[in-house]
């Protein structure tokens, strides 16, 4: 028997997106579908070994140009180190955690590899992985869709 077909949401080449876990709302996100994994702007990168022999990374996310900044280091236990490849085609090896971005009033759990983009026009990246888990289709004519959306009246 086939499983009935989810419709697919349309997103659109920008979105405001939520990360309920930092508590940090309103992050303006370029939807990128030559990125694989998604990425957040973030500095102070480093990690220490605790006593117990585990290491934490600790980061600071967004900067002081976002209204929830607040400075305070991210600390994060659950981390891989990974080649990714940035979009002028250099591999750089990036520190990759998952969390929860909320799109359309809806928590996805995806990936993020978490780089320096003060260079970049947005702080965070949207990637492949988290279209395709999410069914997303990008309409690069529109943006902020999820920001407009309103659920349905029950």
């Amino acid at each position: 028997m086939k499983k009935p077909r989810v419709p697919k949401r349309v997103v659109g080449r920008r979105e405001l997106v939520d990360f309920p876990q930092f508590n940090i709302q309103g992050v303006e996100a370029k939807v990128d579908t030559g990125a694989y994994t998604g990425a957040i702007h973030c500095s102070n990168i480093y990690v220490e070994r605790l006593p117990d022999g585990r290491e934490l990374l600790r980061v600071q996310l967004l900067d002081d140009t976002h209204p929830n900044f607040n400075g305070r280091p991210m600390e994060f236990l659950d981390f891989t180190l990974r080649d990714i490849k940035s979009s002028n085609g250099d591999v750089q090896e990036r520190y990759v955690i998952h969390t929860v971005i909320r799109l359309f009033n809806e928590d996805f759990q995806t990936e993020f590899s978490l780089s320096d983009r003060s260079d970049m026009k947005y702080p965070v990246l949207i990637g492949r992985l988290l279209l395709r888990r999410g069914r997303f289709v990008v309409d690069v004519t529109r943006r902020n869709l999820s920001a407009r959306f309103q659920p349905a009246a029950n």
